[in-house]
């Protein structure tokens, strides 16, 4: 049975401690499944897996928030075990998916519960407020950091650490329909993401913009970075028409 080494469980877990606890602060990505995904492929010893992985889910992702406290997949942690078990068992993109995708789904149930654990935190500030102990409220904004952390990093190294074999099992066992439906949900989801985007673009007023986005990737078959190369060209020209940077 193949198996990861307890140091490779041990840095994907800190890793994804890291990376959901400086999404508190700006400016830091490394919790995007793409980023997850490469470090995860460098990790382990396959890139190539690790940037598809991180890739699809990526597009799985777009248009998708936590607004007012509302949990969504965790497209981190699915890029992280989807990457290590599609390298270890040898079906890349299409066995990491299967894991990525559930296991991101998942994820949703233990989000709620370790907001549930945080409210210990907050509450205890706000008693430490109340008498003026400011030390003890450091030690809870500091300690609050914990659910979310742990709640990532726990499972990773579970799962890393118990190997391909009982993630192997389940792949074997899942029937052809689930996977198939599993490949289904993969092509809906980035198409799902881009109308989410599309539906809080002015997209009414720079239509012909969308209309030659589709006619490239449609029909021309330009590929993505392709397109979005044309894109800056023509809103560079279209500013400058319009008055350039006082526009």
């Amino acid at each position: 049975m193949e198996t990861f080494s307890v140091t490779t469980a041990l840095i994907l877990a800190v890793y994804a401690y890291v990376a959901i606890v400086l999404t508190s602060g700006p400016g830091f990505t490394f919790n995007e499944p793409l980023i997850a995904g490469l470090f995860t492929g460098w990790v382990v010893g396959d890139v190539q897996t690790g940037l598809m992985v991180g890739a699809t889910l990526t597009l799985m992702s777009l248009g998708m928030a936590t607004y007012g406290g509302a949990t969504i997949p965790d497209f981190m942690v699915g890029a992280i075990l989807g990457t290590a078990f599609g390298a270890i068992s040898g079906q890349g993109l299409a066995g990491g998916l299967a894991i990525a995708v559930p296991t991101a789904l998942l994820m949703t149930q233990l989000d709620v519960f370790r907001r549930a654990i945080t409210t210990v935190f907050i509450h205890a500030a706000d008693r430490a407020i109340e008498r003026e102990d400011l030390r003890s409220f450091e030690a809870m904004h500091i300690l609050g950091q914990l659910p979310s952390g742990l709640a990532r990093a726990v499972p990773v190294f579970l799962a890393i650490w118990l190997g391909s074999g009982p993630v192997q099992s389940f792949i074997n066992w899942m029937p052809a329909w689930f996977m198939k439906s599993i490949q289904t949900i993969g092509s809906v989801l980035p198409a799902l993401g881009f109308a989410l985007l599309l539906g809080m673009l002015p997209t009414k007023k720079y239509w012909p913009f969308l209309v030659l986005g589709y006619v490239l990737f449609a029909y021309l078959k330009v590929p993505v970075l392709g397109i979005a190369l044309v894109g800056i060209a023509g809103a560079t020209i279209y500013q400058s028409l319009k008055g350039g940077a006082t526009e």
